[in-house]
Protein backbone atom coordinates (compact mmCIF):
# COMPACT_ATOMS: atom_id res chain seq x y z
CA UNK A 1 0.00 0.00 0.00
CA UNK A 2 1.39 3.44 -0.91
CA UNK A 3 2.18 5.98 1.80
CA UNK A 4 -0.63 8.21 0.47
CA UNK A 5 -3.18 5.38 0.79
CA UNK A 6 -1.92 4.48 4.24
CA UNK A 7 -2.35 8.08 5.29
CA UNK A 8 -5.86 8.23 3.83
CA UNK A 9 -6.79 5.00 5.65
CA UNK A 10 -5.45 6.40 8.91
CA UNK A 11 -7.56 9.56 8.47
CA UNK A 12 -10.72 7.52 8.00
CA UNK A 13 -10.01 5.63 11.23
CA UNK A 14 -9.14 8.78 13.22
CA UNK A 15 -11.57 9.84 15.91
CA UNK A 16 -13.57 12.99 15.15
CA UNK A 17 -12.26 16.24 16.58
CA UNK A 18 -14.49 18.07 19.06
CA UNK A 19 -15.67 21.51 18.00
CA UNK A 20 -15.98 24.52 20.32
CA UNK A 21 -19.21 26.55 20.44
CA UNK A 22 -17.44 29.34 18.55
CA UNK A 23 -16.75 27.01 15.64
CA UNK A 24 -13.05 26.41 16.27
CA UNK A 25 -12.00 22.77 16.24
CA UNK A 26 -10.15 21.88 19.44
CA UNK A 27 -7.85 18.88 19.38
CA UNK A 28 -5.71 17.09 21.94
CA UNK A 29 -4.27 14.10 20.06
CA UNK A 30 -2.50 13.52 16.75
CA UNK A 31 -5.52 11.51 15.56
CA UNK A 32 -7.87 14.40 16.35
CA UNK A 33 -5.56 16.83 14.55
CA UNK A 34 -5.44 14.60 11.48
CA UNK A 35 -9.22 14.30 11.45
CA UNK A 36 -9.71 18.04 11.87
CA UNK A 37 -7.38 18.83 8.98
CA UNK A 38 -9.04 16.24 6.75
CA UNK A 39 -12.41 17.88 7.38
CA UNK A 40 -11.23 21.49 7.41
CA UNK A 41 -12.92 23.93 5.07
CA UNK A 42 -11.29 27.22 4.03
CA UNK A 43 -11.29 29.60 6.99
CA UNK A 44 -11.20 26.83 9.59
CA UNK A 45 -9.21 27.34 12.77
CA UNK A 46 -7.83 24.32 14.65
CA UNK A 47 -6.63 24.88 18.22
CA UNK A 48 -4.14 22.35 19.59
CA UNK A 49 -4.13 21.73 23.34
CA UNK A 50 -0.97 21.78 25.44
CA UNK A 51 0.82 18.44 25.74
CA UNK A 52 3.30 16.17 23.99
CA UNK A 53 2.58 14.93 20.46
CA UNK A 54 4.32 12.37 18.28
CA UNK A 55 5.27 12.61 14.62
CA UNK A 56 2.62 14.11 12.38
CA UNK A 57 2.08 14.16 8.60
CA UNK A 58 -0.68 15.75 6.55
CA UNK A 59 -1.15 16.37 2.83
CA UNK A 60 -3.47 18.29 0.52
CA UNK A 61 -4.67 20.72 3.17
CA UNK A 62 -6.04 23.71 1.26
CA UNK A 63 -7.57 26.98 2.29
CA UNK A 64 -8.43 29.83 -0.06
CA UNK A 65 -7.19 33.39 -0.58
CA UNK A 66 -8.29 35.41 2.45
CA UNK A 67 -9.55 32.23 4.14
CA UNK A 68 -6.53 30.22 5.27
CA UNK A 69 -6.74 27.12 7.38
CA UNK A 70 -5.02 27.92 10.69
CA UNK A 71 -3.46 25.45 13.12
CA UNK A 72 -2.57 27.24 16.36
CA UNK A 73 -1.71 26.62 19.98
CA UNK A 74 -4.85 26.74 22.09
CA UNK A 75 -2.80 28.41 24.85
CA UNK A 76 0.23 30.44 23.73
CA UNK A 77 1.65 30.22 27.26
CA UNK A 78 1.66 26.40 27.08
CA UNK A 79 2.32 25.44 23.45
CA UNK A 80 1.80 21.89 22.20
CA UNK A 81 5.15 20.14 21.75
CA UNK A 82 5.67 17.90 18.72
CA UNK A 83 8.57 15.58 19.55
CA UNK A 84 8.60 13.47 16.39
CA UNK A 85 8.58 16.26 13.83
CA UNK A 86 5.90 17.55 11.44
CA UNK A 87 5.58 17.00 7.69
CA UNK A 88 3.15 18.94 5.50
CA UNK A 89 2.94 18.13 1.80
CA UNK A 90 1.20 19.81 -1.12
CA UNK A 91 -0.63 22.42 0.97
CA UNK A 92 -1.99 25.88 0.21
CA UNK A 93 -3.23 28.85 2.26
CA UNK A 94 -2.20 27.20 5.52
CA UNK A 95 -0.90 28.90 8.66
CA UNK A 96 0.83 27.40 11.72
CA UNK A 97 1.00 29.52 14.87
CA UNK A 98 2.58 29.08 18.28
CA UNK A 99 3.58 25.42 18.02
CA UNK A 100 6.79 23.92 19.44
CA UNK A 101 8.89 21.19 17.84
CA UNK A 102 11.46 19.78 20.23
CA UNK A 103 13.90 16.89 19.94
CA UNK A 104 12.74 15.58 16.55
CA UNK A 105 15.23 12.93 15.39
CA UNK A 106 15.65 14.45 11.91
CA UNK A 107 14.12 17.64 10.45
CA UNK A 108 11.88 19.57 12.80
CA UNK A 109 9.34 20.62 10.16
CA UNK A 110 9.22 19.41 6.54
CA UNK A 111 7.11 21.53 4.21
CA UNK A 112 7.18 20.28 0.62
CA UNK A 113 5.48 19.86 -2.74
CA UNK A 114 5.19 16.07 -2.36
CA UNK A 115 7.56 15.68 -5.31
CA UNK A 116 5.25 17.45 -7.78
CA UNK A 117 7.68 20.16 -8.83
CA UNK A 118 5.24 21.97 -11.13
CA UNK A 119 2.65 22.34 -8.36
CA UNK A 120 4.44 23.70 -5.30
CA UNK A 121 2.92 24.24 -1.90
CA UNK A 122 2.04 27.90 -1.62
CA UNK A 123 0.75 30.71 0.57
CA UNK A 124 1.99 29.23 3.82
CA UNK A 125 2.71 31.17 7.01
CA UNK A 126 4.85 29.83 9.86
CA UNK A 127 4.39 32.20 12.78
CA UNK A 128 5.93 32.14 16.27
CA UNK A 129 7.12 28.56 16.09
CA UNK A 130 9.80 27.32 18.49
CA UNK A 131 12.09 24.62 17.09
CA UNK A 132 14.78 23.22 19.40
CA UNK A 133 17.35 20.43 19.46
CA UNK A 134 16.26 18.67 16.28
CA UNK A 135 18.44 16.33 14.23
CA UNK A 136 21.79 14.73 14.89
CA UNK A 137 25.13 14.95 13.13
CA UNK A 138 23.66 14.57 9.63
CA UNK A 139 22.01 17.07 7.25
CA UNK A 140 18.99 17.71 9.45
CA UNK A 141 17.23 21.07 9.46
CA UNK A 142 15.03 22.99 11.85
CA UNK A 143 12.65 24.04 9.07
CA UNK A 144 12.99 22.36 5.67
CA UNK A 145 11.05 23.90 2.79
CA UNK A 146 11.24 22.19 -0.61
CA UNK A 147 9.13 23.56 -3.44
CA UNK A 148 7.20 26.25 -1.54
CA UNK A 149 6.10 29.57 -3.04
CA UNK A 150 4.60 32.74 -1.53
CA UNK A 151 5.47 31.98 2.09
CA UNK A 152 6.28 33.81 5.31
CA UNK A 153 8.35 32.63 8.27
CA UNK A 154 7.94 35.21 11.01
CA UNK A 155 8.89 35.59 14.66
CA UNK A 156 10.16 32.02 14.89
CA UNK A 157 12.94 30.87 17.23
CA UNK A 158 15.19 28.03 16.08
CA UNK A 159 17.89 26.72 18.36
CA UNK A 160 20.38 23.87 17.74
CA UNK A 161 19.70 21.78 14.67
CA UNK A 162 21.58 19.02 12.80
CA UNK A 163 25.34 19.57 12.50
CA UNK A 164 25.25 19.11 8.73
CA UNK A 165 22.05 21.07 8.24
CA UNK A 166 20.44 24.49 8.42
CA UNK A 167 18.07 26.20 10.78
CA UNK A 168 15.98 27.11 7.72
CA UNK A 169 16.74 25.30 4.45
CA UNK A 170 14.99 26.60 1.33
CA UNK A 171 15.25 24.41 -1.78
CA UNK A 172 13.51 25.65 -4.90
CA UNK A 173 11.45 28.20 -2.99
CA UNK A 174 10.15 31.47 -4.43
CA UNK A 175 8.63 34.72 -3.24
CA UNK A 176 9.20 34.20 0.46
CA UNK A 177 10.09 36.22 3.54
CA UNK A 178 11.96 35.26 6.71
CA UNK A 179 11.32 38.08 9.16
CA UNK A 180 11.98 38.85 12.85
CA UNK A 181 13.32 35.37 13.56
CA UNK A 182 16.03 34.33 16.03
CA UNK A 183 18.49 31.60 15.04
CA UNK A 184 20.83 30.43 17.77
CA UNK A 185 23.39 27.62 17.69
CA UNK A 186 26.43 26.49 19.65
CA UNK A 187 29.64 28.48 19.40
CA UNK A 188 31.55 25.22 19.60
CA UNK A 189 31.15 22.62 16.80
CA UNK A 190 28.56 24.72 14.95
CA UNK A 191 26.11 23.45 12.36
CA UNK A 192 26.59 24.07 8.63
CA UNK A 193 24.35 27.10 8.17
CA UNK A 194 21.57 29.25 9.54
CA UNK A 195 19.40 30.18 6.54
CA UNK A 196 20.23 28.53 3.22
CA UNK A 197 18.51 29.34 -0.08
CA UNK A 198 19.45 27.12 -3.02
CA UNK A 199 18.12 24.74 -5.69
CA UNK A 200 16.73 27.52 -7.89
CA UNK A 201 15.32 29.65 -5.08
CA UNK A 202 14.47 33.26 -5.97
CA UNK A 203 12.74 36.45 -4.86
CA UNK A 204 13.44 36.00 -1.16
CA UNK A 205 13.97 38.43 1.72
CA UNK A 206 15.63 37.70 5.06
CA UNK A 207 14.84 40.67 7.28
CA UNK A 208 15.10 42.01 10.82
CA UNK A 209 16.39 38.72 12.19
CA UNK A 210 19.09 37.79 14.70
CA UNK A 211 21.78 35.19 14.10
CA UNK A 212 23.79 34.10 17.15
CA UNK A 213 26.62 31.75 16.15
CA UNK A 214 24.07 30.44 13.66
CA UNK A 215 26.20 27.89 11.85
CA UNK A 216 29.49 28.19 10.02
CA UNK A 217 27.69 30.25 7.35
CA UNK A 218 24.89 32.14 9.02
CA UNK A 219 23.27 32.92 5.65
CA UNK A 220 24.18 30.80 2.64
CA UNK A 221 22.99 32.60 -0.48
CA UNK A 222 23.05 29.65 -2.85
CA UNK A 223 24.84 26.40 -2.22
CA UNK A 224 25.26 23.05 -3.90
CA UNK A 225 22.20 21.14 -5.09
CA UNK A 226 21.87 17.96 -7.11
CA UNK A 227 20.30 18.76 -10.48
CA UNK A 228 17.36 16.46 -9.80
CA UNK A 229 16.28 18.61 -6.84
CA UNK A 230 16.05 22.01 -8.52
CA UNK A 231 12.50 23.35 -8.53
CA UNK A 232 10.87 23.55 -10.95
CA UNK A 233 14.03 22.85 -13.01
CA UNK A 234 17.64 24.07 -13.20
CA UNK A 235 17.86 27.58 -14.64
CA UNK A 236 21.59 28.21 -14.31
CA UNK A 237 21.75 29.53 -10.75
CA UNK A 238 21.47 28.21 -7.21
CA UNK A 239 19.68 31.35 -6.06
CA UNK A 240 18.70 34.70 -7.51
CA UNK A 241 17.27 37.97 -6.23
CA UNK A 242 17.75 37.43 -2.48
CA UNK A 243 17.95 40.30 0.01
CA UNK A 244 19.37 40.20 3.54
CA UNK A 245 18.60 43.39 5.44
CA UNK A 246 18.22 44.76 8.94
CA UNK A 247 19.73 41.66 10.53
CA UNK A 248 22.23 41.28 13.38
CA UNK A 249 24.98 38.65 13.16
CA UNK A 250 27.00 37.55 16.17
CA UNK A 251 29.98 35.29 15.47
CA UNK A 252 29.97 32.57 12.77
CA UNK A 253 32.92 31.53 10.66
CA UNK A 254 31.42 33.54 7.76
CA UNK A 255 28.12 35.29 8.47
CA UNK A 256 27.41 35.71 4.74
CA UNK A 257 28.29 33.41 1.83
CA UNK A 258 27.41 34.23 -1.79
CA UNK A 259 27.54 30.77 -3.40
CA UNK A 260 26.57 30.36 -7.04
CA UNK A 261 24.07 33.19 -6.67
CA UNK A 262 23.04 35.44 -9.55
CA UNK A 263 22.16 38.68 -7.80
CA UNK A 264 21.86 39.14 -4.03
CA UNK A 265 21.84 42.20 -1.79
CA UNK A 266 23.20 42.35 1.76
CA UNK A 267 22.44 45.77 3.21
CA UNK A 268 21.98 47.56 6.53
CA UNK A 269 23.11 44.65 8.69
CA UNK A 270 25.24 44.63 11.85
CA UNK A 271 28.12 42.14 12.08
CA UNK A 272 29.78 41.64 15.45
CA UNK A 273 33.05 39.71 15.69
CA UNK A 274 32.87 37.16 12.85
CA UNK A 275 35.35 34.36 13.39
CA UNK A 276 37.24 34.26 10.06
CA UNK A 277 35.51 36.18 7.25
CA UNK A 278 32.69 38.66 7.02
CA UNK A 279 31.56 37.28 3.67
CA UNK A 280 32.62 34.77 1.03
CA UNK A 281 32.16 34.66 -2.75
CA UNK A 282 32.18 31.03 -3.87
CA UNK A 283 31.12 28.67 -6.64
CA UNK A 284 30.14 25.11 -5.72
CA UNK A 285 27.86 24.09 -8.61
CA UNK A 286 29.88 23.89 -11.82
CA UNK A 287 27.48 22.08 -14.14
CA UNK A 288 27.27 23.35 -17.74
CA UNK A 289 25.02 26.38 -18.10
CA UNK A 290 25.42 27.65 -14.55
CA UNK A 291 26.54 31.24 -14.14
CA UNK A 292 29.54 32.08 -11.96
CA UNK A 293 28.68 33.68 -8.65
CA UNK A 294 27.99 37.29 -9.59
CA UNK A 295 26.09 40.55 -9.11
CA UNK A 296 26.18 40.72 -5.34
CA UNK A 297 25.81 43.93 -3.34
CA UNK A 298 27.27 44.55 0.13
CA UNK A 299 26.24 48.03 1.26
CA UNK A 300 25.49 50.18 4.30
CA UNK A 301 26.53 47.53 6.79
CA UNK A 302 28.23 47.98 10.16
CA UNK A 303 31.13 45.56 10.68
CA UNK A 304 33.01 45.18 13.97
CA UNK A 305 35.86 42.68 13.74
CA UNK A 306 39.28 41.72 15.09
CA UNK A 307 42.32 41.76 12.81
CA UNK A 308 43.69 38.79 14.75
CA UNK A 309 40.73 36.70 13.51
CA UNK A 310 39.67 38.34 10.23
CA UNK A 311 42.65 39.00 8.01
CA UNK A 312 40.61 38.87 4.77
CA UNK A 313 37.11 40.30 5.33
CA UNK A 314 35.74 39.04 2.01
CA UNK A 315 37.11 35.72 0.79
CA UNK A 316 36.96 35.01 -2.96
CA UNK A 317 37.02 31.49 -4.37
CA UNK A 318 37.75 30.33 -7.94
CA UNK A 319 35.30 30.46 -10.86
CA UNK A 320 33.48 33.51 -9.52
CA UNK A 321 33.05 37.09 -10.76
CA UNK A 322 33.98 39.32 -7.84
CA UNK A 323 34.39 42.28 -10.20
CA UNK A 324 30.62 42.26 -10.74
CA UNK A 325 30.00 42.95 -7.03
CA UNK A 326 29.19 46.35 -5.58
CA UNK A 327 30.62 47.26 -2.15
CA UNK A 328 29.66 50.66 -0.79
CA UNK A 329 29.11 52.82 2.29
CA UNK A 330 30.00 50.24 4.92
CA UNK A 331 31.28 51.23 8.37
CA UNK A 332 34.31 49.21 9.51
CA UNK A 333 35.70 49.10 13.04
CA UNK A 334 38.68 46.91 13.91
CA UNK A 335 38.64 46.28 17.66
CA UNK A 336 42.32 45.37 18.08
CA UNK A 337 43.60 47.86 15.49
CA UNK A 338 41.23 50.83 15.75
CA UNK A 339 43.55 53.02 13.71
CA UNK A 340 43.06 50.77 10.68
CA UNK A 341 41.14 52.30 7.79
CA UNK A 342 38.63 50.36 5.68
CA UNK A 343 40.09 46.93 4.83
CA UNK A 344 41.30 45.68 1.48
CA UNK A 345 38.41 44.21 -0.50
CA UNK A 346 38.04 42.39 -3.84
CA UNK A 347 36.66 45.56 -5.47
CA UNK A 348 37.16 49.20 -4.55
CA UNK A 349 34.56 50.26 -2.03
CA UNK A 350 32.63 53.45 -2.65
CA UNK A 351 32.38 55.84 0.30
CA UNK A 352 33.70 53.58 3.08
CA UNK A 353 33.82 54.89 6.63
CA UNK A 354 34.76 53.76 10.11
CA UNK A 355 37.79 53.80 12.37
CA UNK A 356 35.91 54.86 15.52
CA UNK A 357 34.12 52.73 18.10
CA UNK A 358 30.47 52.56 16.97
CA UNK A 359 29.30 52.77 20.61
CA UNK A 360 26.88 49.91 21.09
CA UNK A 361 24.61 50.30 24.10
CA UNK A 362 25.75 47.00 25.68
CA UNK A 363 27.52 44.63 23.30
CA UNK A 364 28.76 42.46 26.18
CA UNK A 365 25.16 41.51 26.91
CA UNK A 366 24.02 41.33 23.30
CA UNK A 367 22.49 44.78 22.90
CA UNK A 368 23.77 46.16 19.60
CA UNK A 369 21.58 49.22 19.60
CA UNK A 370 23.68 52.29 18.81
CA UNK A 371 24.06 55.04 21.38
CA UNK A 372 22.79 58.49 20.35
CA UNK A 373 26.35 59.77 19.89
CA UNK A 374 27.42 56.84 17.69
CA UNK A 375 29.43 57.77 14.58
CA UNK A 376 27.87 54.75 12.80
CA UNK A 377 24.19 55.66 13.10
CA UNK A 378 23.74 55.72 9.31
CA UNK A 379 24.88 52.09 9.06
CA UNK A 380 23.85 48.67 10.26
CA UNK A 381 20.62 47.01 11.29
CA UNK A 382 19.10 49.96 13.16
CA UNK A 383 19.54 52.22 10.12
CA UNK A 384 17.44 50.14 7.75
CA UNK A 385 15.00 52.56 6.08
CA UNK A 386 11.37 51.93 6.89
CA UNK A 387 9.35 50.80 3.87
CA UNK A 388 7.30 53.42 2.09
CA UNK A 389 3.62 52.60 2.42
Amino acid sequence: MSSALLFAFWLVQAEPAPTSPAGDARVATVAELASALAAAEPGARILVAAGDYGAFHAANVRGEPGRPIVVAAADRAAPPVFRGGIQLSDVAHLELEGLAIVGAPANGLNLDDEGTFETPSHHVVLRELVVQDCGGRANHDGLKLSGVDDFRIERCTIERWGRGGSAIDLVGCHRGVVEACTLRDSEQAPAASGVQAKGGSSELAIRLSRFEHAGQRAVNLGGSTGLAYFRPRPEGFEARDVTVEGCTFVGSLAPIAFVGVDGATVRFNTFHLPEKWVARILQETREPGFVPCRNGRFTDNLVVYRASEVSTPINVGPDTRPESFEIARNYWYCVDRPERAAPQLPVVEREPSGGRDPSFVDAAHGDFTLAPQSPARAHGATALPKPVR
